[in-house]
């Protein structure tokens, strides 16, 4: 009966999002507060586990995302982009332009949220196939294959950010272990698979091409790039210093207060507000603007992460975990492939990716300790499932096929299909990965 009433409980949150297309944030609000209720918690305490929930979901993670959303926006509207496009087309040239576009997604991908860097680099992929006389599908998958893997399984992005501090992940670790799998599913999504596309006619609209910046607006190159990765060279730093300093160190505090993600994403930023705006006389109050509308861009995610943290304790308080944990020690399925085929369930159903993860999250966390896994692939196992075909009632479906002017067919032959070799391929990664670690 409890399995039964925590589907109930998901039911009603997919119901709430596909059917009544209620916001996310609201639908897992009424979800948290049906599901407590039919589990049996006592009325007075549904509205404090929420709150609860809520508040620690949200301590965690409000620095990384709202750091992250302010570090990728500059990112963006510095140009730095945009010089890390150019570079890269410039190092492999018409021959390898797939593999630029993959490349440039990758690298630009980690500071940038997913819509910013679609709607910022898409029509750098428009240019560049109206330059070499190519197919803009054939261009522009390997740069979204790339953009959907740095947003489905590297932090400091939300959803695998969120997976981190609920499954109590190192972030370091995630990371490093979210590149070994990345960088192979990109290139078989990516420029492996875009051969295939290259007959998909597509016609961009000329609203959608760049307006690029002067080559003299632009900054340097190493700064680009040095700014961009800067969070990712310190986490893996510092958790590589971490793991090779015995606790009894003196400088053992140290190291673990620069590794903390909220620091590291916070000397990332005033890193970049120096490097990409001040020393290239950008005065602080623009950069503010700019730091302002970040924040805007991303005050939902917060909201709908938070609504997932109320309906993880919803399930944690009613007892549900661990009738859920002994059920599982009874499935014979490995539980990465477990975790895995609950997200990409759910992501068929609802649509997002990162509600898929976070959802999953909640019917997972309590069980990690009886899992006997690895939390740091159980969050890129995650990570795959959550990206599993996009079709009619995902935004990126619709944005995709709107820029690139295609019909709903080629669409889902092109983007439905990469998406879904992106999940599949992640998570044959994970497996693979879990055989050494």
């Amino acid at each position: 009966m409890t399995f039964v009433l925590v589907l109930l409980s998901i039911a009603i949150l997919v119901l709430l999002i596909v059917w009544a297309k209620l916001n996310p944030f609201l639908a897992f609000l009424i979800a948290s507060i049906a599901g407590g209720l039919m589990l049996g918690l006592p009325a007075d305490q549904v509205a404090k586990s929420v709150q609860k929930g809520m508040g620690a979901m949200l301590g965690d993670l409000v620095i990384v995302i709202v750091t992250g959303a302010m570090l990728g926006k500059l990112v963006a509207e510095s140009g730095a982009a945009q010089r890390i496009a150019g570079f890269l087309m410039n190092i492999f040239g018409e021959k390898y332009i797939t593999w630029a576009m993959a490349f440039t997604g990758l690298i630009v991908g980690i500071p940038l949220f997913y819509n910013v860097g679609f709607v910022l680099l898409v029509p750098l992929a428009f240019t560049v196939s109206y330059q070499y006389k190519l197919p803009a599908v054939y261009v522009g998958i390997p740069l979204l294959a790339a953009l959907s893997v740095t947003h489905g399984f590297l932090p400091p992005h939300p959803s695998p950010a969120a997976l981190v501090a609920q499954f109590g992940a190192n972030m370091g670790l995630t990371l490093f272990y979210g590149f070994l799998i990345a960088i192979p599913t990109i290139i078989i999504a990516g420029p492996l698979f875009a051969p295939f596309l290259k007959n998909i006619k597509s016609q961009p609209l000329k609203t959608f091409q760049a307006e690029p910046k002067a080559d003299h607006e632009l900054p340097g190159i190493g700064n680009s790039i040095f700014t961009a990765l800067l969070p990712v060279i310190l986490l893996i730093g510092t958790t590589a210093l971490s793991l090779n300093i015995a606790k009894e160190d003196p400088l053992s505090p140290i190291v673990n207060f620069i590794a903390d993600p909220g620091i590291v994403m916070l000397v990332s930023l005033l890193y970049a507000t120096y490097s990409l705006g001040l020393s290239r006389k950008v005065n602080m109050v623009k950069l503010m603007d700019i730091y302002t509308i970040a924040t805007k861009d991303v005050s939902m995610i917060l909201l709908i992460v938070a609504g997932a943290g109320a309906l993880k304790q919803i399930f944690t308080d009613t007892g549900v975990s661990l009738t859920i944990a002994e059920s599982l020690k009874t499935w014979e399925m490995h539980p990465l492939i477990l975790a895995w085929f609950i997200t990409a369930v759910i992501r068929v159903c609802v649509g997002s990716a990162t509600v898929a993860g976070l959802t999953t999250a909640g019917i997972i966390a309590p069980l990690v300790t009886t899992m006997n896994v690895d939390p740091n692939l159980l969050v890129l196992s995650i990570g795959a499932g959550s990206l599993m075909f996009s079709h009619f009632n995902d935004g990126g479906f619709w944005m995709y096929k709107e820029f690139f002017n295609v019909s709903i067919k080629d669409t889902i032959k092109s983007w439905s299909l990469m998406e879904t070799i992106v999940a599949v391929v992640g998570l044959f990664g994970v497996l693979i990965l879990d055989l050494f670690v």
